[in-house]
């Protein structure tokens, strides 16, 4: 659906701080997706963020397009280590040895999961009984880092041989790819608008996390 451009000030604060950010606020966060190549994108931009902004990650984020193959799960599973080191001599993406070597293993992980379930998607959006979780959250104050479902997500990824899949990288990939739906309730990009259908399905926050916005690790 095309838009017009929002008010200044109405969407997601972590959003106004470029242009790169704003398209990617207003085109893809948040917007369910269930499309495997997209998937497995996300799962591997997700890893490569862990301690920095989001807003790097998006900066590289087509020079990664291109060395990853597309995004070709079936293809960075066959990485070797000659690719590998290739990877970490390019300065186009972040030159971090275990999350180079993580987007391998999570690529030959999603590939596993992808067998078994027939899609990567079906084995993700059964978490949530297929149907999006829309919060309400009226400031970035009460965005948590984690939830109980991400705790779940994360554990179960873990024990399939995922790696940088701790829950609050969890978190930041179901919200990325619309599982759950954080944008704030004046946002004019929530599900439903301000409080629409849908929109009062919620889920159990952990308690002791510290707020955060779209710039989490």
């Amino acid at each position: 659906m095309v838009r017009g451009e929002p008010p200044d000030g109405s969407r997601c604060p972590w959003a106004e701080t470029s242009e790169a950010m704003r398209r990617y606020h207003d085109g893809e966060w948040g917007v369910p997706s269930h499309d495997d190549g997209y998937l497995f994108e996300m799962l591997v931009l997700e890893g490569a963020q862990a301690g920095l902004s989001w807003s790097t990650i998006v900066a590289k984020r087509e020079h990664y397009r291109r060395v990853m193959d597309g995004f070709d799960a079936g293809r960075v599973a066959r990485f070797g280590e000659d690719k590998v080191s290739e990877l970490l001599d390019d300065p186009g993406i972040v030159r971090n040895r275990l999350k180079v070597r993580g987007a391998v293993t999570n690529a030959r992980a999603f590939l596993s999961v992808r067998d078994e379930h027939g899609s990567f998607a079906e084995y993700l959006w059964a978490w949530v009984d297929h149907a999006p979780i829309v919060n309400r959250p009226r400031s970035s104050a009460e965005l948590p880092t984690r939830t109980e479902l991400s705790d779940r997500v994360s554990r179960d990824l873990r024990r399939r041989g995922f790696t940088f899949v701790g829950s609050t990288i969890v978190h930041s990939y179901l919200e990325a790819v619309g599982l759950v739906d954080d944008h704030l309730v004046n946002c004019p990009f929530k599900q439903g608008g301000q409080g629409g259908p849908g929109a009062v399905r919620g889920i159990a926050v952990v308690p002791v996390v510290a707020p955060s916005g779209r710039s989490s690790t």
